[in-house]
């Protein structure tokens, strides 16, 4: 029997914004050439790293206000930076001010930092540090926990979080893990692949249909508040060819605890 492969840590940020066709959500294209979720669409994300927890336990350049634990806080860390490195947000503050960090200031942060971030030439801690800012994981609410099926061969456990985008940041895919990026209503977003245009793994297709409930930003950030994130590890039953049945859990809030799929494994 082939052993399972253990599932890498890993966050994202689910950017929300509201327009006159209903709340909108951010999402970029894989590349094709990356073995997991190849050309799929995808909220900004990635893995969890040693310098995510390093910078977790640092009092000074990461508060903790809510005392939440090392390994809580380095989930929201890895979501910021990584939504930093796909698309140019940035959820941090200059010193210890409100406001975040405004478009100019921004600008000048990505053009220095961004490309060195992404490539491990340099760690988050270093671009904190040099901007004197400090990560708003505040602004972040805990939205979904899904685990990659037990099946896969590369597996992630990947915490979900809620954001409403700054105005003066401006969302844009990186061009190389991602190619391609979208603002787009879950509605359509899910449409748009019911019709080919896109593919989309399981958990993030559960969780755009979630959203597809509310009217605003403000709304799903508050049901996502009021809600107990249930972890979700989808079992899986194959039927013929790609077809398969998914079960989760129903106290996940996605509507029901059985569904039909009939597309390839993410990897």
């Amino acid at each position: 029997m082939a052993k399972e492969a253990a599932a890498r840590p890993a966050a994202t940020i689910v950017l929300l914004r509201d327009t006159p066709q209903g709340l909108e959500v951010f999402m970029v294209v894989r590349h094709h050439a990356i073995d997991f979720a190849s050309g799929a669409l995808v909220f900004p994300g990635g893995r969890v790293d040693e310098n995510d927890f390093a910078l977790a336990g640092n009092a000074t350049l990461c508060p903790n206000p809510d005392g939440l634990s090392t390994v809580d806080m380095a989930f929201r860390l890895a979501a910021i930076r990584e939504t930093f490195e796909e698309c140019g947000v940035l959820f941090a503050r200059p010193g210890h001010t409100v406001a975040l960090i405004d478009g100019e200031t921004l600008r000048s942060v990505e053009r220095t930092h961004r490309a060195p971030l992404a490539e491990g030439r340099i760690s988050f801690d270093s671009v904190l540090t040099a901007g004197d800012l400090l990560p708003a994981t505040d602004l972040l609410t805990y939205f979904a926990h899904w685990i990659t099926p037990r099946h896969q061969p590369k597996r992630y456990d990947t915490h979900f979080f809620l954001a409403e985008v700054p105005s003066e940041h401006l969302a844009v895919h990186d061009g190389s893990e991602s190619v391609d990026s979208v603002w787009i209503t879950p509605r359509q977003a899910l449409a748009d692949t019911t019709a080919g245009r896109f593919k989309l793994v399981f958990a993030t297709q559960m969780n755009l249909m979630k959203l597809a409930g509310y009217r605003t930003a403000a709304d799903a950030i508050a049901a996502a508040r009021a809600a107990t994130v249930v972890t979700v590890l989808p079992e899986v039953s194959q039927i013929d060819g790609t077809r398969r049945v998914l079960r989760i859990p129903l106290e996940a809030g996605y509507g029901a605890e059985e569904f039909m799929i009939d597309n390839p494994p993410a990897s």
